[in-house]
């Protein structure tokens, strides 16, 4: 491909965007997401009736894990995380034929 490098297995971009521009243009979005989910997780604590069984949270606490991880992958990893697994007979399971 044309304005591609092959990297260690890997397609990396050649006209990539430095780390720098990548953070200006990315901060105030990242931050925003992150406080919406630090009032929710607020919101939870202080809400009656806890939650500690709860796999929807537990799912929560296993994506912030993800995040906090240095590993490369992380929003393919969350994607994981929340989907469901594939079902080859989907289309039955659904009605869909």
């Amino acid at each position: 491909m044309v304005g591609n490098q092959e990297f260690q297995g890997e397609l990396m971009m050649s006209n990539q965007r430095s780390a720098t521009v990548v953070m200006d243009s990315e901060y105030l979005k990242m931050r925003s997401g992150l406080l919406e989910v630090a009032a929710a997780l607020d919101r939870l604590e202080r809400a009656p009736g806890g939650l500690v069984d709860d796999p929807r949270r537990n799912r929560l606490e296993q994506a912030i894990q993800i995040l906090h991880d240095s590993e490369q992958g992380r929003a393919e990893r969350l994607q994981l995380l929340f989907s469901r697994p594939f079902n080859e007979n989907w289309k039955q399971e659904f009605g869909i034929d």
